[in-house]
């Protein structure tokens, strides 16, 4: 991938968008799922639904949500902001796969229609502009891939979804609990048969400045570059790495989370990573300037223009921070920038591979998929 200038538009599907996309994930507040945290700290509702009207009187078209962001708090504040803009102004982008219910798998026919039509109405509307596969579990053998692709393909028939989606493999993702170590490097290969399958309009990947390339299949080449060849929208997630790439948390006072808060499974939130990060950022504060936005502004350009054809969605909890992002992103880096900035985190990534895994008990949080 190669820096290029930001463009002020890019295409999701058929659909020409701003290039900065809103992630709804924090302001879901707390949950649980599986056995695992699936959230994120208390955000105040009228400030998340401030925020989220911001970002869009700043030019955000895409929101991107899930059924489990909150259990479906994510969604509700996403209706009252859909209650003031026109629909045809956004894209709201969700996901199911997470959230089973009571049913053997989450993609089985039933499932699929009931956490679609739950969807529909905790978020105000009567279709999603794209739906994706949030993980990869289809059951023994993948026994209800089949039926739950012609649900999804009926529900884009009759409009009620416009698009399918699905995710890029990453080293977080729900393989790590039902495979082996020595199996999960078969993630790639499973993605690319997936990918056959589903046919995606949309593929939704991890990406940060601080993410490794990861190749595909036997061209070799990148999820970006994969996608992009077969006329497939990509949209990146989490570019600042649960907000870690913006320095705010203390070494010295490592943040304590509560119960139902992803982040408190992620090691580099304790004090050993938290030096390397904060130590790694400096030469970053220094050119850019020291604040917290400061350096969001830094990452989140360096990915819009890492990655030119992708869409980049980034979370918030208040609305100080969707209008900071939204201004830093108007004036793409200079080559030498970003040269910079490059250097700077290949360097806090190798320190940060030497310190092991980045989740937590990674053994202990078995969760029957």
């Amino acid at each position: 991938m190669t820096a290029s200038p930001l463009p002020q538009r890019r295409l999701i599907g058929k659909w020409d968008e701003h290039p900065l996309g809103v992630g709804c994930w924090p302001v879901g507040g707390l949950a649980s799922n599986l056995n695992l945290p699936m959230g994120w700290a208390p955000v105040e509702e009228n400030a998340a639904v401030d925020g989220l009207l911001k970002a869009h009187a700043m030019g955000a078209t895409v929101f991107d949500t899930a059924d489990v962001y909150g259990l479906g708090h994510s969604q509700r504040l996403l209706k009252k902001m859909l209650a003031q803009v026109p629909r045809d102004s956004v894209r709201i982008t969700s996901k199911i796969g997470y959230f089973r219910g009571t049913g053997p798998n989450a993609y089985t026919p039933l499932n699929v229609h009931h956490q679609v039509q739950q969807s529909l109405e905790n978020l105000g509307t009567d279709y999603l502009d794209v739906l994706s596969l949030h993980n990869t579990d289809f059951g023994p053998r993948d026994d209800y891939l089949e039926d739950a692709l012609e649900t999804l393909r009926a529900l884009r028939r009759l409009g009620t979804i416009k698009a399918i989606g699905m995710r890029g493999p990453h080293r977080l993702a729900s393989d790590r609990y039902s495979l082996d170590q020595a199996d999960r490097e078969n993630k790639r290969d499973r993605f690319v048969y997936l990918f056959d399958r589903v046919k995606p309009e949309v593929v939704f990947t991890r990406y940060s400045p601080i993410t490794p390339d990861v190749t595909l299949g036997e061209e070799d080449e990148d999820i970006l570059s994969f996608a992009a060849r077969r006329g497939v929208a990509t949209v990146i997630y989490k570019p600042l790495v649960h907000g870690l790439l913006t320095g705010k948390y203390d070494p010295d006072a490592p943040p304590v989370f509560g119960a139902g808060d992803i982040r408190s499974r992620k090691s580099w939130f304790t004090q050993p990573a938290l030096a390397v990060i904060h130590r790694g950022l400096q030469p970053l504060r220094e050119r850019f300037g020291p604040s917290a936005q400061d350096l969001a502004g830094v990452a989140l350009r360096y990915c819009l223009q890492r990655c030119p054809d992708s869409i980049v969605l980034t979370g918030f909890t208040s609305p100080d921070q969707i209008e900071a992002n939204y201004a830093a992103v108007n004036e793409p880096l200079t080559p030498q920038d970003s040269a910079f900035a490059r250097e700077t985190y290949e360097a806090l990534r190798t320190e940060l591979d030497g310190l092991g895994e980045f989740v937590l008990d990674e053994t202990s949080a078995k969760v029957d998929l």
